[in-house]
């Protein structure tokens, strides 16, 4: 396998058959990945300077926004590239490289997305006892964890795939590498690997699946009984951008890995590619900052200082 990985080279399919797209597309790529950086840079930026902001849930909410930068830093750059040079060749080491830290980052925001679930629960159904359970060395503990069980993840379906050999100059059935397409080019039995997909989706993926949704069942019980209206609206704020981001999440995972295989040149595989790899990214600093007030709040106090400031200069 290590010869093959120094010397195969694999032929990553076009975002678009007509030729006139290439350009407006390697804009629009190049455009959303540096609203993707920009958003969430940002978000970790008000996080880190504003002492408003300084609790675990935004603590756990600015390394969203890393895991967010880095997710698409590893698709992003590649499709920019591709698009502007169209040569769309990568080595099977790069591919299996790409695969590997897609998955990790991936992996670590199903764990983090279920960590912040739990943190609005304890936040909203038990707030006497909050920073007692989410003080910062648990909030620490618990991020650690998220990387943890993302690595091991990803390293699990990488060594698997390692074992794999693959015969021929294939054209992947997709624009960026990713594990369902590289196995469906193997000319190896891939039944174990298929297998494991199927039993972490089922088993781990299942669990944290509930453990990050049915928290919001009581959630949603005890911000219909608070009596002030404005405590209501600020719950129900945070809690809806939150489940917004949770359900475009799993639902482009879903579609990646467990949805039809549907012919790649008729589009349906293109656009779940794309909301899996770019769109999602940038979709959560989107919502986040449109919805949550104190972040909003945070960025005005940010630029009225700034405007403070190059007055002061001047």
């Amino acid at each position: 396998m290590e010869n093959q990985t120094n010397s195969f080279m694999l032929m990553l399919s076009s975002l678009s058959d007509l030729p006139s797209l290439q350009l407006p597309l390697f804009l629009v790529f190049l455009l959303v990945y540096l609203m993707t950086l920009t958003g969430n840079l940002l978000i970790v930026l008000l996080i880190c300077t504003d002492s408003h902001l300084q609790s675990p849930m935004y603590y756990f909410l600015g390394t969203l926004a890393c895991i967010d930068m880095s997710y698409s830093s590893v698709t992003s750059p590649r499709i920019i590239f591709d698009l502007l040079t169209k040569k769309r060749l990568i080595s099977l080491t790069a591919c299996i490289t790409q695969i590997f830290f897609l998955m990790a980052f991936a992996s670590s925001e199903i764990f983090l997305l279920s960590v912040m679930s739990f943190d609005r629960y304890i936040a909203i159904c038990r707030p006497l006892h909050y920073m007692q359970i989410m003080h910062w060395k648990n909030c620490v503990l618990l991020i650690t964890g998220v990387f943890f069980g993302g690595l091991v993840h990803s390293l699990v379906h990488t060594i698997l795939l390692l074992k794999l050999t693959f015969c021929n100059l294939y054209t992947l059935q997709s624009f960026f590498c990713d594990l369902p397409q590289l196995l469906l080019i193997s000319c190896s039995d891939t039944f174990i690997n298929v297998l494991l997909i199927l039993i972490t989706g089922i088993f781990p993926g299942g669990g944290i699946f509930a453990l990050t949704f049915c928290p919001y069942i009581i959630i949603l019980n005890t911000i219909m009984k608070m009596q002030s209206k404005a405590m209501r609206s600020k719950a129900f704020s945070t809690c809806s951008s939150h489940l917004t981001v949770v359900f475009i999440f799993y639902g482009s995972i879903y579609l990646n890995y467990f949805g039809p295989k549907f012919d790649y040149r008729f589009g349906e595989n293109r656009v779940a590619s794309v909301l899996y790899a770019v769109i999602t990214p940038l979709a959560n600093p989107l919502i986040y900052s449109l919805r949550n007030q104190e972040l909003k709040t945070s960025l005005k106090r940010s630029l009225i200082r700034l405007l403070m400031l190059s007055k002061n200069k001047y």
